[in-house]
């Protein structure tokens, strides 16, 4: 599944939006990527999870996790194609995320983290961290869309479907806001 391959289906499934929008960072964009929106369709999620899985089929891991709500289906469609455990963490109430009781981490175990969207990495490190207080360690970070542009960073590999240089702007040298385009929050 190429780089125009999964564009295209955000696009088909309407999950490409254009407007003005917060995004989780804080930054502002004139795109968003509704990863929601595209998942909800199971044959084009497992295509996605296919794809991210084939990136890492050379590693030796136990578990997929994603952060709650995006990651969450996209941890299991990717783990469906490793044949491995998919788990996710949630907020914590204090800033951070927690995996949920009653999924499994024994410390040792080697894992996949994975997010739909990338611009900070700021969701998915939070995801991490949640799993290595549990004495598992991440071997590998994945995403269906860096939109980083090349800034998020990980301390082991990180993949991509597709790599996306959407514009973002701090809110305050956003060129939307300064036009008085309304903000939605997603």
């Amino acid at each position: 599944m190429g780089a125009v391959d999964v564009l295209s289906l955000y696009k088909e499934t309407g999950a490409l939006l254009e407007g003005h929008f917060l995004l989780r960072s804080g930054r502002h964009s004139p795109k968003f990527l509704q990863s929601t929106t595209l998942l909800q369709h199971p044959l084009y999620a497992e295509a996605v999870g296919q794809a991210l899985g084939e990136l890492f089929d050379d590693l030796d891991i136990q578990f997929v996790i994603g952060p709650a709500m995006g990651g969450v289906i996209l941890a299991f469609v990717t783990a469906k194609a490793l044949g491995v455990r998919a788990l996710f963490a949630e907020k914590d109430g204090q800033g951070g995320m927690r995996v949920r009781e009653g999924l499994t981490i024994h410390p040792g175990e080697r894992f996949l983290a994975v997010e739909d969207v990338v611009t900070t990495g700021g969701s998915v490190q939070k995801a991490i961290q949640a799993a290595e207080s549990k004495g598992a360690h991440c071997v590998a970070v994945g995403a269906i869309v860096d939109r980083s542009a090349g800034r998020a960073e990980f301390s082991v590999p990180y993949r991509s479907l597709v790599q996306l240089d959407f514009p973002t702007y701090a809110p305050e040298a956003c060129p939307l806001c300064q036009r008085g385009e309304r903000l939605q929050e997603v």
